[in-house]
């Protein structure tokens, strides 16, 4: 069987198996099984297949309409341009959580013309729910004197997220703590047990950015979900609650704590949650308010900055 026929045949069976972007799948699973890029593949329609490639490739295909996600068969994820490892461990990076870092840049004063100055200033940041790291990772590329913390409540997925962050060459940027929220930084007690930490971040004011894609799906949502999420991706990455909403107001009362005056909150939001974040966003503690949406028009990202008058606490 040459390649041609086998493309062919997987996209029919994934087809058939009604799993979307067929095309798509049979080609990075043929790319996969066979470690080759797309532009090779074209290049060589009547490639013959060995037996052992082919049987790799098909088992692949029967996976996939299984509903085994493809990155989790092939064990990457392109986000921001960069190659990320994924497991079952971690959501997979969505295109759209890429406005978090489009959103956040731009507020940090960096876009696409801002001269080197700006992206070599030591900022602060803090990734909440890191997931895969890839927010954290994103956002130490582009600024190459950034200090990170990367929080996440699971064990297993800050471990994919230090390799990638070591695959990129940004570890010694990026200290990933197990723990909820930002819940170690307010404690100082708790600081203490992360001694290797490279950003000391336990006093109020001291982060210039903090940035989230928090889980924010219901409880009640879980049977409307794709198959490849409900049964697939980590429940403790989706779920956010009953409704999906009750992680935003804790963060956001963290953020208005850990944040430097002018400092910047920015947070993807889900389905149902545009109308409740802005609420929380309240004046006096916040300022420069802002609703961005996705290319597909749907709201995506709230962002805010920490008022430089305003104060805050927690009880």
């Amino acid at each position: 069987m040459d390649l041609r026929s086998a493309l062919r045949d997987g996209i029919a069976q994934l087809e058939r198996a009604h799993v979307p972007s067929a095309t798509l799948a049979a080609e990075l699973l043929l790319m996969h099984a066979l470690g080759r890029d797309r532009a090779w593949i074209y290049a060589h329609p009547e490639q013959e297949l060995g037996a052992a490639t082919r049987d790799q490739y098909f088992s692949l295909i029967a996976q996939r309409c299984s509903g085994v996600p493809t990155q989790h068969l092939t064990g990457h994820q392109e986000f921001w341009g960069l190659d990320f490892e994924v497991t079952p461990d971690v959501l997979i990076p969505r295109p759209e959580t890429e406005h978090v870092i489009e959103v956040a840049l731009e507020h940090l004063g960096i876009g696409s013309g801002t001269g080197s100055a700006r992206r070599e200033q030591a900022f602060r940041i803090a990734d909440v729910g890191t997931g895969s790291g890839c927010i954290a990772i994103a956002l130490a590329h582009e600024l190459p004197a950034a200090q990170i913390i990367a929080t996440d409540i699971s064990a297993a997925a800050l471990e994919v997220a230090r390799r990638n962050a070591a695959r990129h060459g940004v570890a010694s940027r990026i200290d990933f703590v197990e723990c909820n929220l930002l819940d170690f930084l307010l404690h100082k007690s708790r600081v203490t047990d992360h001694p290797s930490l490279t950003l000391t971040a336990s006093e109020p004011d001291s982060l210039d950015l903090i940035a989230s894609n928090p889980p924010y799906i219901g409880h009640h949502e879980a049977a409307t979900l794709p198959r490849e999420v409900r049964e697939h991706e980590p429940a403790v990455a989706l779920f956010g609650g009953e409704t999906g909403t009750e992680i935003y107001a804790p963060l956001v009362a963290q953020a208005a704590i850990l944040l430097k005056p002018g400092g910047v909150l920015v947070l993807e939001l889900g389905h149902n949650s545009a109308e409740l974040v802005p609420h929380l966003l309240a004046p006096p503690e916040w300022t420069s308010i802002a609703i961005t949406n996705d290319l597909a028009g749907i709201p995506r990202i709230a962002s805010a900055q920490r008022n430089s008058n305003g104060t805050s606490s927690m009880e």
